[in-house]
């Protein structure tokens, strides 16, 4: 079924969130990452009546509902999902609004998520979702979500995005997407396709065959189109794909090479480099067409450009001081000024959809690192200590960076850290994979 189809069917039904008294409210500390994280119960989702779905029946979703939640949460660092064979009790349609909070204590859980799965009249499903604090028994957020049963999975992630923001003040990023460039094939005779995958590596799809060499995919804001390079042709230039339709469509029909895309927050401009006359700028252009306006001029290289949240400054990677730094420039191209002074090299800068922090690839002392840095350059840090890690990418609340990592026999995987530097994970892909993007949250 096709994305928009997708988009469309799935309606967010608020039903109520409520919250304990200020003095005694639960919350999970963002910044401990894995060393404290949180020990939360999530039993199986309960369902009023059994019935049949295209998906399968509610209990079965109900079952797989309780699993994407516990994955989801366990997966940031900050929560420990108990494991189901130690609950000392079974959670009964009635028990979904009055839980028998003693059984839960006995298992040391602070927190308790759950739910049930019914199907309406109209053939969709109602995923219920319910957050409790087991000591003071009080009901910290309640959340319905109304979708077609194929997308239980959306509604899954939404309840885990739901439990996330209440138990840590921050907006969750569960519910998203992750763009790559998916390879297999000889080092030396690479095959490279985008594909396109839920954040947890559900819902894998490849978007092109593999004909053409593909780099470097960024999402619009709308999520309904994707920027990238393709060597279509022997010709490297900058393309846009629509998910929906499957159509890709060159960005100027410009007689040298262009690369490196990424949109405007309010998707109406995509910035790229573009090699003309020895040597390579950063050029600004409606996503309708039209004359390119040339951002930077300086010799050199200046490549990698990613825009601030409020569109106002875009940060690049520049080797026109002698070697590859990062600078920031006003929207327009004004007030180009340096920002990377740590040593060695840096490149592929991305500003925080916070509009706080940039991340950056650092290559130096023998490897390529993760990095995060101020918007001025300042409290400059390293989040990984591998061989080859490069290439970051934010969640869609700027708290975890997705990034790839390439081995010495040329393989290459997609792995996240969060800002604590002490949550690493593989993301899981059918293949090798690399150049992540991450979505916004869906809509």
């Amino acid at each position: 079924m096709p994305v928009k189809r997708l988009l469309s069917a799935l309606s967010v039904l608020l039903i109520a969130i409520a919250a304990t008294p200020a003095a005694a409210q639960l919350r999970v500390d963002i910044n401990a990452g894995i060393s404290k994280p949180m020990p939360i119960a999530v039993p199986t989702f309960t369902t009023p009546a059994l019935a049949t779905t295209v998906a399968g029946d509610t209990a079965a979703l109900g079952r797989q509902v309780a699993e994407v939640v516990s994955n989801d949460l366990a997966s940031s660092g900050l929560f420990k999902p108990i494991n189901p064979s130690a609950f000392t009790t079974t959670v009964a349609y009635a028990d979904v609004l009055a839980p028998r909070f003693a059984n839960w204590r006995t298992v040391a859980a602070q927190a308790l998520v759950t739910g049930f799965v019914q199907v309406n009249g109209d053939g969709s499903i109602t995923v219920g979702c319910y957050l409790y604090d087991v000591f003071s028994e009080e009901i910290l957020a309640r959340e319905g979500f109304s979708t077609q049963p194929a997308f239980w999975r959306r509604a899954a992630h939404k309840c885990a995005d739901a439990v996330y923001s209440r138990l840590t003040g921050e907006s969750g990023y569960f519910d998203s997407r992750i763009v790559y460039v998916s390879e297999t094939g000889r080092q030396t005779k690479r095959i490279k396709r985008l594909a396109i995958m839920d954040q947890d590596g559900a819902n894998h799809r490849f978007l092109t065959n593999g004909q053409n060499l593909v780099l470097t995919p960024r999402f619009s804001p709308s999520q309904q189109t994707i920027a990238y390079m393709s060597f279509a042709q022997n010709r490297p230039r900058v393309y846009v794909y629509n998910i929906g339709t499957g159509r890709q469509t060159l960005v100027g029909n410009f007689p040298n090479m262009s690369f490196a895309p990424r949109f405007s927050p309010d998707g109406q401009s995509l910035v790229f480099s573009m090699a003309q006359g020895g040597n390579t700028d950063i050029y600004r252009m409606s996503v309708n067409g039209g004359t390119p306006q040339r951002l930077t001029s300086a010799p050199g290289i200046d490549t990698g450009p990613s825009y601030s949240p409020d569109g106002s400054k875009i940060v690049f990677e520049s080797d026109r001081g002698g070697t590859q730094q990062l600078y920031v420039m006003n929207a327009d191209g004004s007030d180009q000024r340096r920002i990377s002074f740590g040593g060695g090299r840096y490149a592929t800068p991305v500003w925080s959809p916070r509009g706080d922090l940039i991340a950056f690839t650092r290559m130096g002392g023998g490897g390529f690192r993760i990095g995060v840095m101020r918007t001025d350059g300042s409290g400059e840090r390293l989040l990984t200590d591998s061989w080859g890690d490069e290439g970051p990418t934010w969640s869609p609340n700027g708290r975890v960076v997705m990034f790839f990592r390439s081995q010495r026999g040329g393989r290459a995987d997609l792995w996240s850290v969060d800002l604590t530097g002490v949550n690493e994970r593989r993301i899981p892909t059918p293949l090798d994979g690399s150049d992540p993007a991450w979505s916004p949250l869906l809509p």
